[in-house]
């Protein structure tokens, strides 16, 4: 069985370099689109589902925005089964404050390069190893701006309800980004962060290995 994978804001498959799935799956890596003028959340993942053959059984796999880009094809695709690492499966689970930022248009204001600089700079606080830590600021360094303000917007403006059927939902315990408190997550990781599908991978690997059966 296939098991697709969408990497977060920002990132690409080298995100998931440490994740090891079992024998039988096979994993697909999903490629960013190009995000049309003032296109929805809900929109984009139509045209990403294009990507996945949905006339068989599947897994998503989505992290951080690619989570809520995975649970959007969900709902237009039943046959698919949804994993979450980091994310969050519908827009009632956004943090309050996020919608204080959407009314205050604060994402509008906000220069892209100081997004991308914030992230660069919390590699030296991080616990990846340098590896890890060089593979993150490349992709930051070539994350495209329009991409990211336009994400920004998107998640902001998201109207998404809450998926059908069961899902796999791994969330840390230190995420900063989209915190614990905000959703209801199925496996929970002492001190993950909302980078751990590279720091903890291991226990990742561990409760994918118990799931996907």
């Amino acid at each position: 069985m296939k098991v697709y994978f969408i990497p977060g804001l920002g990132a690409d498959k080298r995100v998931f370099k440490h994740i090891n799935l079992p024998a039988s799956y096979e994993p697909v890596y999903l490629d960013w689109l190009s995000p049309q003028e003032n296109e929805s959340l809900e929109n984009y993942a139509g045209r990403m589902s294009a990507q996945v053959n949905t006339d068989e059984t599947f897994y998503i796999l989505g992290l951080s925005l690619g989570g809520m880009i995975a649970a959007e094809i969900i709902r237009m695709h039943p046959k698919g089964k949804l994993i979450l690492v980091a994310s969050i499966a519908y827009a009632g689970h956004l943090p309050v404050y996020y919608r204080w930022m959407q009314k205050a248009r604060i994402h509008k204001v906000v220069p892209v390069a100081a997004i991308k600089a914030s992230v660069y700079l919390k590699r030296f606080f991080s616990l990846e190893s340098q590896e890890d830590k060089q593979i993150v600021r490349s992709m930051v360094r070539q994350a495209d701006p329009a991409f990211i303000k336009w994400a920004l917007h998107a998640v902001l403006e998201w109207k998404g309800t809450e998926p059908a059927g069961e899902k796999i939902h791994i969330h840390g315990t230190n995420d900063i980004v989209l915190p614990l408190r905000y959703t209801r997550p199925t496996h929970i990781i002492q001190r993950g962060s909302h980078l751990m599908i590279m720091e903890k991978a291991g226990e990742i690997n561990k409760i994918l290995g118990q799931v996907l059966t």
